[in-house]
């Protein structure tokens, strides 16, 4: 069995894990919230991905605050037409992701 030396995981373990992200149906939207400020919500994952570690790349990638709430990353500010190419770099599909 052939090891990934970055993650430490099996290498056919990584494959499921792009199969995963490439059938979500994620969407992406803006809420206006207290105060009149905007907030960019993303939703559609699944159980299997890790939202922690997603909402921390985006949240450096775009220099902004945010949080998880449920099965959805909240972050601060309108971020809807820089998110599909961030999401595409970390590995899901550009067709499933409706902005």
């Amino acid at each position: 069995m052939e090891i990934d030396p970055r993650t430490g995981l099996p290498v056919e373990a990584m494959a499921w894990d792009d199969l995963a992200k490439s059938e979500q149906r994620i969407q992406v939207s803006t809420v206006k919230r207290k105060f009149g400020k905007i907030m960019t919500v993303i939703s559609g994952f699944d159980k299997s991905i890790d939202l922690k570690k997603i909402a921390k790349q985006l949240k450096a990638e775009l220099g902004c605050g945010g949080t998880v709430k449920g099965r959805e990353v909240e972050l601060q500010g309108n971020h809807r037409k820089k998110i599909r190419p961030l999401l595409v770099e970390l590995g899901f599909d550009q067709s499933s992701i409706s902005a």
